[in-house]
């Protein structure tokens, strides 16, 4: 992913009210300007220019209760902050006509701009929005000897996705980490018998002097499956902004919090299926989680997994890329993720 920036002009009339911004993108405002001087009827007062705002947080575990809470909580629930205020400067004709300033709004947020005073005033600042690499090539991304995606199927049904806990398995010297991938299970033809089941049944005579055949292996095989507690599907929940997050694997290590720097692994599908980006093999995808570096959809669904976990986020448009899509990616579409987080720093 990178980033793409636009300029962005706003101009603010006086008043109690002031003016509510509407982001579709994160912004960063760096000056505040008196206009011509036939916008300024007032060539000697003073005009101030405050800024009330509330930003996305998470509610997160003291160190001491994070270690026995991490295997059972998600560590944080993304919520607004209480509504604060600061000023951005205050301008005079011929003595102060602008301030620079350096204001990142996250595009989640609520802002109010509210100019004191009787004169105008004009904000500038640059548009910010995550986009894939420059020149990027969705058909690359379907290769699979790009991205050795093995096994990885090319749907992406979020509903019924199966639990895919090894979809990221890391490789060293040809072995997957994690030890020996688990044989198949070969079906027995259960009307046929083993050579030692068949002397067994010599041996054993019933009431009648007949021979009493033994109990075919595969039977014994599908009575213990049966015995087995079958796994319960993950839960699927819903976070803020309407972003849906679904643990495949729960991990075990440090959690990932506001202002870490997180590393990952990801695949990211439209709904009909059709893989956009990926990052499977080699340097991971790493980025500081809340700080806006990437789409609104991941700083929240990102947050609170652990080291090794495994998850699938459901991201809407309004926390993906909106209404003007990007590159591959059509305007208001819903992104599918899988996720894993491989460390935390």
């Amino acid at each position: 992913m990178s980033t793409s920036v636009g300029i962005w002009s706003l101009k603010v009339e006086p008043s109690k009210e002031g003016v509510e911004l509407m982001l579709d993108t994160d912004l960063r405002i760096t000056n505040v300007a008196l206009g011509d001087d036939d916008e300024t009827p007032n060539k000697t007062g003073r005009t101030t220019v405050k800024l009330i705002y509330q930003t996305l947080t998470y509610d997160i575990d003291s160190d001491e209760e994070e270690q026995e809470d991490e295997d059972s909580e998600d560590g944080g629930e993304p919520r607004l902050t209480e509504p604060k205020t600061t000023f951005l400067g205050s301008l005079t004709c011929g003595k102060v006509e602008n301030s620079t300033v350096d204001i990142f709004l996250p595009e989640e947020g609520l802002y109010t701009i509210i100019v004191s005073g009787e004169n105008p005033v004009y904000l500038t600042g640059t548009m910010i929005q995550q986009r894939p690499p420059p020149g990027y090539d969705d058909s690359d991304s379907e290769s699979e000897d790009e991205f050795d995606l093995g096994d990885i199927p090319s749907d992406a049904e979020v509903d019924t996705m199966e639990d895919d806990s090894h979809r990221f398995e890391e490789i060293e010297d040809g072995k997957p980490v994690n030890g020996k991938r688990a044989r198949e299970e070969v079906e027995v033809d259960e009307t046929k018998l083993s050579k030692a089941e068949k002397k067994k049944a010599k041996k054993r005579k019933g009431e009648d002097g007949q021979a009493v055949a033994a109990e075919p292996a595969a039977e014994k095989k599908k009575e213990k499956a049966e015995e087995k507690p079958k796994k319960e599907a993950p839960e699927t929940k819903e976070l803020a902004m309407g972003v849906k997050a679904k643990d495949t694997t729960v991990g075990k290590g440090p959690t990932a919090k506001k202002g870490k720097r997180v590393e990952m692994r990801y695949i990211g599908k439209l709904t009909n299926g059709k893989v956009f980006d990926s990052n499977t093999k080699g340097k991971p995808f790493v980025f500081q989680l809340g700080a806006g570096e990437v789409i609104k959809g991941w700083d929240i669904g990102v947050a609170g997994m652990a080291v090794g976990g495994e998850r699938i986020l459901t991201i809407p448009p309004a926390a993906g890329y909106g209404k003007k899509g990007s590159g591959p990616i059509p305007a208001n579409s819903t992104l599918i993720f899988e996720v894993k987080l491989l460390g935390v720093k």
